[in-house]
């Protein structure tokens, strides 16, 4: 049984924000947030794996009432720090629509490589910390999914653009 759920990205950001959990967006949404037309239904984020962030985000995460996606229903899982810690990437569907949780997102060092390159974005009712393009680009690269490739050439221009607007 699948349930529905309403893509609500600036909720999610705004429970995150609350909880004040140190996390980088990435993924499609931080993709079109550097202007990448590329549609994307989900909220992918980096985490800092810290144990007091790991707290916060199972606060944030229990808001959203989240549940395991793709895995049988029946299946226990107890969403808390400790459970967070055990793991590194995490996939959900939430009030807010369906959110990835990374540690170590291929193509990077996780969190602190992220964030030290991120750019602050204010989205009108949230500010996030959005991964940078190159960054964007060489996690898009290490994933090798082929629905990734598409994006990359997308980013990839996007980057270029910039770097001519630059000069």
């Amino acid at each position: 049984m699948t349930t529905e759920r309403q893509f609500d990205p600036i909720r999610a950001l705004q429970t995150l924000n609350r909880h004040g959990v140190a996390y980088v967006l990435i993924g499609g949404f931080a993709g079109k947030l550097h202007g990448s037309p590329a549609l994307t239904v989900d909220i992918d984020v980096c985490y800092a794996r810290d144990p007091a962030n790991l707290e916060r985000l199972a606060a944030a995460l229990g808001e959203l009432h989240p549940i395991l996606r793709g895995a049988p229903p029946d299946i226990p899982f107890r969403l808390d720090a400790r459970t967070l810690a055990a793991g590194d990437a995490f996939t959900f569907v939430t009030d807010a629509g369906d959110l990835d949780i990374l540690g170590t997102p291929a193509g990077s060092n996780g969190f602190e490589e992220l964030a030290r390159n991120a750019i602050e974005m204010d989205l009108g009712e949230v500010r996030v910390r959005v991964a940078a393009l190159e960054d964007l680009i060489a996690m898009k690269r290490a994933s090798g999914r082929p629905r990734d490739r598409a994006h990359l050439e997308i980013l990839a221009a996007l980057r270029d653009e910039a770097d001519r607007a630059d000069q």
